[in-house]
């Protein structure tokens, strides 16, 4: 069985047992999650929802949280002497899946 869950602006397909990495969550390691914006149900018998899935829940356990690897923003304008050297790094949320509940 695999469900469609939505988090932090972006949908993801989950199974029993998966780690997925998502947008940062304000939960500690350790602690379980319950993502309660299940967009569809898959297996045997479907359910798509409208847009969500009435009762339906996908719990997780965080696993850590941490950052990504860092990348460069460079902005440059020809003949104007205009440079811009940025970094980033994207926090995230790993977690595991630990039950799909329809």
């Amino acid at each position: 069985m695999y469900a469609i869950i939505e988090t932090g602006g972006k949908q993801y397909k989950v199974e029993q047992g998966d780690v997925v990495f998502i947008e940062k969550l304000g939960v500690e390691e350790g602690e379980t999650v319950t993502f309660d914006k299940v967009l569809a149900i898959g297996g045997e018998d479907a359910k798509f929802g409208a847009p969500y899935v009435d009762g339906a829940t996908v719990t997780a356990s965080v696993v850590k949280n941490g950052k990504d690897k860092k990348i460069i923003v460079y902005k440059y304008k020809p003949k104007k002497g205009y440079h811009k050297k940025q970094g980033h790094r994207q926090p995230y949320t790993k977690v595991e899946i630990t039950a799909i509940n329809a």
